[in-house]
């Protein structure tokens, strides 16, 4: 346990540092100043168009399912080879990969904040209320917030934990495509006017966060002992 303590501990500064980045974020309250970039009265001209649309949405959501069956595959049938992660092990970040795609929809549904494309000033009915103002309608659909399709990306930070103890370079490039197209999938679903920008980042941080854990726990019950 004393070796996993200096890694511990740097995940948790970044954690903190991320909440800190984010909550700043929030006050300065930017989210609609930003979408407004990309939307007019009459909507939002990249709504449909096959880059965002096709090929970002329903091409990352693709992506997102593909990953997940590939992971499912590599924990039930590859055969672990020595000085990589453990059959337990890839089935434990399984099951941390389907609870980031359980639990970020899951918030969405409890959650009344309405999509930008919903606003009145882009020709829908509703009108803007921060989504931490918790049970405060703004007249539209709701359910929009945190962003759905962003864990296409963020749900798989666990591939990173699950391959830094033993093949830290390949980790760090899992993380980096990870990150990318995270904010691919953000800036094309703001673009369209799916999401603001804040919609992205709290997916993001709460998939990370939910690995961080995963992974302290993982450490503590033994299924980890390399750092």
């Amino acid at each position: 346990m004393a070796a996993a303590n200096p890694v511990w501990r740097r995940d948790l500064a970044i954690t903190l540092i991320c909440l800190f980045l984010l909550t700043l974020w929030e006050f300065s309250g930017l989210d609609l100043p930003l979408v407004r970039q990309f939307g007019t009265a009459e909507g939002f001209p990249w709504r449909e168009a096959w880059l965002t649309s096709t090929l970002a949405h329903e091409g990352g959501r693709a992506l997102g399912w593909a990953v997940l069956i590939w992971q499912l595959s590599d924990a039930l049938w590859v055969k672990p080879k020595p000085m990589t992660p453990s059959k337990r092990e890839r089935l434990f970040w399984l099951g941390v990969a389907v609870a980031n795609i359980v639990f970020v929809p899951a918030l969405k549904r409890v959650n009344l904040t309405s999509c930008p494309w919903e606003l009145g000033e882009f020709g829908g009915a509703a009108h803007y209320v921060p989504h931490w103002l918790m049970g405060v309608y703004d007249g539209g659909p709701g359910h929009c917030f945190p962003s759905g399709h962003a864990i296409a990306a963020f749900g798989f930070f666990g591939l990173y934990f699950l391959w830094r103890p033993y093949r830290p370079t390949l980790a760090r490039v899992i993380l980096g495509l990870v990150l990318a197209f995270g904010a691919a999938f953000g800036l094309a679903q703001m673009a369209r006017g799916a999401h603001y920008l804040s919609h992205t980042l709290w997916t993001g941080f709460i998939c990370w966060t939910l690995c961080v854990l995963a992974d302290l726990y993982a450490r503590r019950r033994g299924r980890k002992t390399a750092t």
